[in-house]
């Protein structure tokens, strides 16, 4: 598996892979993830519940990318040694990876997590239709492309030409059940007892769409003074200073939200669903949020804007409900439609896991890549 960030990095990237290949570790597959060296305090090398990780120093960061000297190498030796190879994308190595894995005939399987989206200056721009470019001839070098869904398949530009090559995998979703007094000890020494709680989770950056939400913010407070708002992620987004332009309005609302910062353990992180009353998803462009079912999976049911591929796990499961994008008065239309009337849009943990098994994730991509050999 190729890709730039892994564990213990904590994106849905990064997360989707590291759960995929220690579940195809398990059943007793080989895995090498070939990833970079993003903190020097990293190990070039080690092992993680059986699967092994080899790091590469970055020279420099580019955008959303790292440049790693090393890499063609490192990619040259492993992938002259491996049955399949798998690329996470973005990824600014994809082109260089498919050409290494045609010239030895490896399977490539393309995992495409969303189109890349960056914000409208110049710089970004560049870097956009830069990684895109290489990543389509990317497209055209992979045996087999898989997708989450083919909702957002369907609404890709990127992916439009390579219908043929399309194989849609829901992603691998886990995690622990929460602990109720756990939850309800967060609730008491935030204050937060006598709240409705709507959370938000992910990195703060512009596709996410969180300036939505603290625009809904008013909106919700004028019919539901209660609610707070708590926010689990990195606002300091290395590549993107977007927190930077919305800052004002969390100053306005700070004594409405409650900023957590990044949960690294699981256990934290399902309390913190479960503790929320809703989850908001306000997302401009959003390939497959996992959060969004783990929230679900937490007894959290979601508001999302309903745009290809995010919207799919609400329409899957009925959890939640769909709300127009760039709009936030709609979103808070939704939001206080859940908080009110929540016992309408609860499911249980068994009817989620029903609909996203991991166990079904793993068999599909095990059969994709032992039919490739």
């Amino acid at each position: 598996m190729v890709l730039t960030y892994y564990y213990p990095h904590w994106t849905g990237l990064s997360v989707y892979a590291r759960r995929l290949a220690e579940g195809l570790a398990r059943r007793g597959h080989q895995v090498t993830v070939l990833t970079s060296r993003y903190w020097d305090e990293l190990s070039a090398q080690e092992d993680h519940n059986g699967v092994h990780i080899v790091r590469l120093k970055r020279l420099m960061r580019l955008s959303r990318g790292i440049v790693q000297p090393s890499f063609p190498f490192a990619a040259y030796r492993l992938i002259k040694q491996a049955d399949v190879v798998q690329i996470h994308t973005p990824l600014l190595e994809s082109a260089l990876v498919t050409t290494l894995a045609n010239r030895f005939r490896k399977p490539v399987v393309f995992t495409h997590h969303g189109d890349l989206v960056m914000p409208e200056r110049p710089f970004d721009q560049f870097v956009e239709w830069s990684v895109t470019r290489l990543m389509r001839q990317a497209l055209k070098g992979s045996a087999r492309i898989t997708i989450h869904t083919e909702d957002y398949a369907d609404n890709s530009p990127f992916l439009s030409p390579f219908k043929h090559k399309l194989a849609y995998i829901l992603p691998p979703v886990e995690i622990p059940s929460p602990l109720p007094e756990q939850v309800l000890a967060w609730r008491r020494e935030l204050n937060l007892d006598e709240n409705k709680l709507v959370g938000f989770a992910g990195r703060f950056v512009e596709e996410k769409g969180f300036d939505y939400l603290l625009k809904a913010i008013p909106y919700v407070l004028e019919r539901m003074p209660n609610v707070r708002f708590v926010y689990a992620g990195e606002v300091n987004v290395a590549y993107e200073a977007f927190y930077q332009r919305w800052r004002h309005l969390v100053e306005r609302w700070r004594d409405q939200i409650i900023m957590l910062g990044l949960l690294r353990q699981e256990q934290s992180v399902a309390n913190f669903y479960a503790m929320c009353d809703v989850l908001a998803l306000p997302s401009r462009t959003d390939c497959f949020p996992m959060v969004q079912v783990e929230a679900m999976l937490c007894g959290t049911p979601a508001v999302a804007t309903d745009i290809p591929g995010l919207r799919v796990p609400i329409k899957l499961t009925q959890m939640g409900l769909l709300v127009p994008a760039r709009n936030e008065r709609a979103l808070a239309d939704g939001l206080v439609e859940v908080l009110m009337h929540r016992e309408r849009y609860v499911k249980s943990r068994a009817e989620i896991e029903a609909v996203f098994d991991l166990e079904e994730t793993l068999d599909a991509y095990e059969q994709l890549m032992q039919s490739l050999l």
